[in-house]
């Protein structure tokens, strides 16, 4: 199916050829116990980490894909925990490329930092904030005070001149809160909302994720905030299927609101509720683009292993034995992620497999095959129930 609607981005470049956005975990440290890390982090620096002169090159690879250079997001554990942390910054901005931050919300961020890395080049930085209520964060964070260090966090952010990014992850024991979570959101100053939807990797696997339907009725209720902040979602592809239904439900004067589950009606109450008298102003909902994991995504762990996403282990490459344009080009896995008709189940056969084609990192860790069909994803594309019919047998999720 070809997508030509606007509500979803379409990655202007070729995808062959370069990412969209890279990830390195510059160090895998980090003083937090989150309950859903992927990396299961450790509170020492790996000696066997990157050193500044092997991120240096790492950073000349990636300025070495064609422009539009690809955006580059240091991460953790928590890349404040690196002291060369500006050198890497301010080497990376001076070699073109656009830099974010990603730390964890500890002592290590001060105003002194903050303003350092800021006049090294750094332009965004995103906080977590898992919760609407202190209680919620702090035992996801594993650290008391973490919900108010956040919120004090968010303010120096902002004062330090930088974009505010939140990143908040769901799972089944904190879906409830996400209506008061948006408020929070919103009057933080947030001009993005990333909404990750738990993949069972890494400590990940001690919490329990939204069933597929679940995830569906929250996919929609994102759609409908999306008029109040820019949303993104991390593991949940479908979000853009969901909006191009939406779209197209929208032009052909259909409610969509019988076919949701409770789920989507009790956030939708309490949504009501929480921004009832708030002035928050709305606005066109930014179009979500359509990148997925090793298809404009790439993931760089401390020690220079390459994976299509940080969620999904699968190792592309070495850039200390490969230049990082060769891992995302020619690595296999990487080919193979960009090739949707090759998909397993229905994600092969779904008529949206080129805008969205599920996540990769949850197939993974629910069947052992990153290309198989995504488990979470609860639609039933027609080709695929037309096949199942004509086998005999019933169509499923």
């Amino acid at each position: 199916m070809t997508i030509t609607s606007r509500a979803v981005r379409r990655q202007r470049h070729d995808v062959d050829d370069r990412p969209f956005i890279v990830i390195w975990e510059v160090t895998r440290a980090c003083q937090l116990a989150c309950l859903h890390c992927r990396a299961d982090a450790i509170t020492r620096r790996n000696p066997f980490e990157l050193t500044l002169d092997e991120g240096k090159r790492l950073l000349d690879g990636i300025a070495a894909f064609p422009a539009p250079h690809p955006i580059v997001v240091l991460t953790g554990g928590d890349p404040f925990e690196r002291p060369d942390l500006a050198d890497l910054v301010r080497y990376g901005t001076e070699i073109g490329l656009s830099v974010a931050l990603s730390p964890s919300v500890t002592p290590n961020v001060t105003d002194e930092r903050l303003h350092e890395l800021r006049e090294a080049g750094a332009k965004a930085v995103s906080l977590s904030l898992d919760g609407a209520r202190a209680e919620t964060h702090d035992a996801f964070r594993g650290i008391d005070g973490t919900y108010a260090a956040t919120r004090d966090a968010a303010d120096r952010v902002l004062a330090a001149g930088f974009r505010l990014q939140v990143n908040s992850t769901v799972t089944r024991a904190t879906v409830v809160e996400l209506p008061a979570l948006l408020r929070d959101v919103i009057e933080l100053g947030a001009l993005l909302w990333s909404v990750f939807f738990l993949v069972p990797t890494g400590r990940g696997q001690q919490l329990q994720a939204l069933s597929a339907d679940e995830t569906e009725d929250v996919l929609h209720w994102l759609v409908d905030v999306s008029k109040h902040i820019a949303i993104k979602t991390t593991e949940a592809p479908h979000y853009r299927r969901v909006v191009l239904q939406r779209e197209q439900m929208a032009a052909d004067g259909i409610d969509h609101t019988p076919d949701r589950g409770p789920l989507y009606h009790q956030l939708t109450e309490a949504t009501r509720t929480e921004l009832a008298g708030a002035a928050i102003r709305e606005r066109p909902p930014r179009p979500p683009i359509d990148v997925n994991s090793g298809r404009g995504f790439m993931f760089i762990d401390h020690m220079g292993k390459v994976y299509p996403s940080g969620f999904l282990p699968q190792v592309a490459g070495d850039v200390r034995k490969t230049p990082v344009t060769d891992i995302y080009r020619q690595a296999e896995i990487m080919r193979r992620l960009r090739t949707p008709e090759g998909f397993g189940g229905k994600c092969g056969v779904c008529e949206f497999r080129d805008v969205c084609g599920g996540s990769r990192s949850y197939a993974f860790a629910a069947t052992g095959d990153p290309l198989e069909a995504d488990p979470s994803c609860s639609y039933v594309p027609p080709a695929w129930r037309d096949e199942q019919a004509r086998l005999g047998g019933l169509p499923v999720a």
